[in-house]
């Protein structure tokens, strides 16, 4: 790998975004070699870079760009290590050889559902800034429902302990009984936005799950604690929508990942197999989003008769 400003190196390490890593530049927290880095900086391999008191290595070959789509269940947090002993997302994610693997977003412990995972810190970096405007859609399932007077309010903006929110689409999704889906959208990911937003109109959330994060849908077929990697046309869009570079060098997906098909997300089908309809076993009502294509293997028919053996006809019965 070529020289490049720090910025860029440190910010692709995952270690924080171009803007804020340029701040710490200006206030004399990198050092590179053992001398304190000025802004226009540059490093290369085998450089020893210290950030504070985290010492970072320049890698001889910058790693390829990978994606992951986890389907993060209840009972876990997102981080590397939890001191109360709790499960993490890490935990469940499979070795990487080349740079660490960072979580796109979180989701609180109670929140299930789609969890993007990259080791490029500057692809993950630019998904998670405000300034995109990446959406973010859930399904969130309110016990009694909303009303049209909550639904508006809801739409127009409530007022939250750190600032106005709204949600750019609300879609009723449909239930059964006192609980009642509702797809949302917004543009921004705060802590527990969505609850807070529901419960400042009075409302109760009894389920929440992540669906849709940057038009990236939650696989139906992906069970909970399960992994698939990207498909690279995917991959390469997501990084087109923050303004980098799709990635030439791509891992081969295995097989199983090469069967699957991304397909909107219905809520209350997750982590079970639900029969489609006779008439409508194509899925030609479904939008498809991404899909990949199946793999079919074409068996000939086997014959009962013995290779080189000759058949004879029967003409009457014995003698």
């Amino acid at each position: 790998m070529e020289k490049q400003r720090l910025q860029k190196i440190l910010a692709a390490m995952g270690l924080g975004s171009r803007r804020k890593i340029e701040n710490w530049i200006v206030e004399g927290r990198v050092r590179v070699n053992g001398q304190v880095a000025t802004l226009g900086d540059q490093a290369a391999p085998g450089d020893r870079i210290e950030v504070g008191d985290k010492r970072v290595q320049v890698p001889e070959v910058r790693a390829v760009r990978r994606v992951l789509v986890y389907h993060k269940p209840e009972g876990q947090i997102t981080a590397n290590h939890d001191p109360e002993g709790r499960p993490t997302v890490a935990e469940h994610l499979p070795p990487i050889r080349e740079g660490r693997w960072i979580t796109i977003g979180r989701l609180d412990f109670n929140t299930s559902g789609l969890l993007l995972v990259t080791n490029d810190g500057e692809l993950a970096n630019r998904l998670m800034h405000p300034s995109y405007g990446i959406e973010r859609t859930y399904a969130v399932r309110v016990f009694g429902g909303l009303t049209d007077e909550q639904q508006k309010r809801l739409i127009e903006g409530v007022e939250l302990e750190d600032g106005p929110a709204s949600f750019q689409r609300l879609v009723d999704a449909g239930g059964q009984g006192q609980n009642h889906w509702y797809h949302v959208t917004l543009h921004e990911g705060r802590n527990r936005e969505v609850r807070r937003m529901i419960e400042a109109v009075n409302g109760a959330v009894s389920r929440l799950i992540r669906i849709s994060y940057a038009g990236v849908p939650l696989p139906p077929r992906l069970r909970p604690g399960k992994i698939q990697e990207l498909e690279p046309s995917v991959e390469g869009a997501l990084a087109q929508l923050v303004g980098l570079k799709p990635e030439t060098r791509h891992k081969t997906l295995g097989r199983d990942d090469a069967r699957r098909a991304h397909k909107p997300f219905k809520a209350g089908t997750a982590g079970r197999d639900t029969k489609r309809p006779a008439g409508n076993r194509k899925g030609r009502d479904e939008p498809q989003v991404h899909s990949l294509k199946r793999e079919t293997t074409v068996k000939p028919a086997r014959s009962r008769r013995k290779s080189g053996a000759t058949t004879s006809r029967r003409r009457g019965p014995r003698s």
